[in-house]
């Protein structure tokens, strides 16, 4: 059976319309799509990508947050 990790994205939406999404813990490991459903796919295919390389299956080994949030700050 296979470990179920709980991993923290970032979805934005660009201005040009497209969904941009980020999976931080991974250098590099971002995508985009035109529709959520599309970016969310399309970032699942990045993480196995950057699972083949041996560091960041340690990374994932090691990432083990016992909470994770997510805030917004407004800056002028």
């Amino acid at each position: 059976m296979k470990n179920i990790h709980q991993l923290p994205i970032i979805v934005e939406k660009d201005e040009d319309g497209f969904y941009v999404v980020e999976c931080p813990i991974f250098s590099g490991c971002y995508t985009q799509g035109k529709t959520i459903d599309e970016a969310l796919k399309n970032i699942r295919e990045v993480i196995e990508l950057c699972l083949a390389e041996k560091e960041n299956q340690q990374i994932l080994k090691n990432f083990n947050p016992q909470e994770i949030s997510f805030h917004t700050l407004a800056y002028a």
